[in-house]
């Protein structure tokens, strides 16, 4: 069997045979409440507003919206909507966010096709595991770093793009050789480059509604008889010829289907901020614990792993002075300004980047970062960092985090995801916000779900 073929057969043995608990539920809940706060980010309407001109048969919902569009239409305002905060949860080492893409596929996917909660978890779950594969299967260990970030693409939108196929085809009642032909056909499609992360544009929040778009169209075209080359995965002109110059780590895709499960070593975020930048939060949140106020501040230095440095502190002059609030999300030195000036939800909300904060951008224009050699040891099994200050007075406060919050070594509790998902729900009354959680967590069928998230 070919790798397109195993993991077709794995994923068709997932709605089957069932899966084990291993919370996808729960990531469910959490996209759909970032969903529901995304509803006035610019790029997200943007691309409601387009898809309404390209309106055809109704068939799933706009989370929060109540527009019932085709299923990829729907499936691709879902994608933006919930990678629109950079609020989605992240898959270590391969530094992927795969419920984004994936889960705004399942459910277009499920509530066009009518299809059981228990379906719906199980497609979400194959699909997430098989983007989840796909990542870490173009991670270096050597280089201790992925392949696809060092060539400026986006793994989170290419793998999930095929994540995405495999999980509609499922809903669509494709057998293995259709989920295999999903997954082929979806190969072609997925796209996203990550130099917004270093200079600014929204198009990166786009880039998970493309991929859900693109799933669920794959999956509609394999339904239909359009198929996919077997070897689109390691072949000569495949996957990881394109993607990675035909390196890929055969385990990491393919070993132990079905007992070792990368969804569990997915985590959820506390900040809506590059995942990147999460050690240096958590450094700044303490140190202002302790006492340090941010007027009092001369100088600080932000010690984080080297790889992460390109992301988060260049260009210099970009992170220090970024251009809009969300491309403040991807700069060490002005995230750390945020959390010393005091931020909302968990520590650092997202209306602490609905706009550029003039003081942040003062403060960031303090902030020096390089390569601590601890941090990069750790990395990217954890993200680990170091803060030091140096005050007017002289003083010096310092703070390490061996493991950014939210991760393995340092796992959100259930009352912390309940509240960042009750925050995102802030339209819903609670008795809505309740009820849409209970539903989701208990398996409610995808229909249900989606009437549930229009705020009455």
């Amino acid at each position: 069997m070919t790798a397109v073929e195993d993991l077709a057969a794995f994923a068709v043995g997932c709605r089957d045979d069932g899966v084990p608990a291993l919370g996808v539920p729960g990531r469910i809940l959490d996209i759909l409440g970032l969903c529901l706060a995304a509803a006035d980010d610019p790029a997200a309407l943007a691309t409601l507003r387009a898809t309404r001109r390209l309106a055809g048969t109704p068939e799933a919902t706009v989370v929060g919206f109540g527009d019932r569009l085709p299923a990829p239409s729907a499936a691709l305002v879902n994608g933006v909507l919930a990678h629109a905060l950079d609020f989605d949860d992240t898959h270590l080492p391969s530094v992927l966010h795969p419920s984004a893409g994936v889960v705004p596929a399942a459910l277009a996917a499920a509530e066009a096709t009518g299809a059981s909660g228990a379906d719906l978890i199980a497609a979400a779950t194959a699909g997430i595991e098989i983007c989840n594969r796909l990542g870490l299967a173009g991670y270096d260990p050597e280089q201790r770093n992925s392949i696809y970030f060092d060539r400026g693409l986006h793994a989170t939108s290419i793998c999930g793009t095929i994540g995405g196929a495999a999980a509609a085809a499922l809903l669509y009642g494709l057998g293995a050789d259709g989920v295999a032909d999903a997954m082929g056909v979806a190969a072609s499609m997925g796209a996203g480059l990550i130099e917004a992360n270093r200079t600014g544009g929204l198009i990166k929040k786009a880039h998970c509604g493309w991929a859900a778009h693109a799933a669920v169209t794959a999956a509609l075209l394999a339904a239909e008889g359009l198929t996919g080359p077997p070897t689109v995965l390691e072949g000569r002109f495949g996957f990881f010829a394109a993607y990675t110059g035909g390196w890929y780590d055969e385990d990491a895709l393919l070993g132990d289907l079905g007992t070792r499960w990368e969804v569990e070593r997915t985590v959820f975020k506390p900040y809506p901020a590059n995942h990147f930048t999460h050690p240096g939060i958590d450094c700044a949140l303490a140190l202002r614990a302790r006492g340090l106020s941010a007027s009092d501040v001369d100088s600080i230095e932000l010690g984080v792993a080297e790889p992460v440095l390109r992301t988060i502190a260049e260009p210099a002059a970009e992170k220090a002075s970024p251009r809009s609030g969300y491309h403040g999300k991807f700069s060490g030195p002005y995230t750390v300004a945020v959390a010393l000036l005091g931020g909302g939800g968990l520590g650092v909300s997202s209306s602490d980047f609905a706009e550029l904060n003039p003081a942040a951008v003062t403060l960031a224009q303090r902030v020096r970062c390089y390569a601590d050699p601890v941090a990069t040891s750790l990395f990217p099994t954890a993200f680990a960092g170091v803060l030091r200050v140096r005050t007017f007075s002289g003083a010096v406060f310092e703070h390490r985090v061996d493991a950014s919050r939210g991760s393995a070594g340092y796992p959100l509790s259930a009352a912390e995801l309940t509240r960042k998902f009750r925050a995102n729900a802030a339209a819903l009354s609670d008795e809505q916000a309740a009820a849409l959680a209970s539903l989701t967590l208990g398996g409610g069928s995808a229909g249900d779900i989606a009437r549930l998230t229009v705020a009455a």
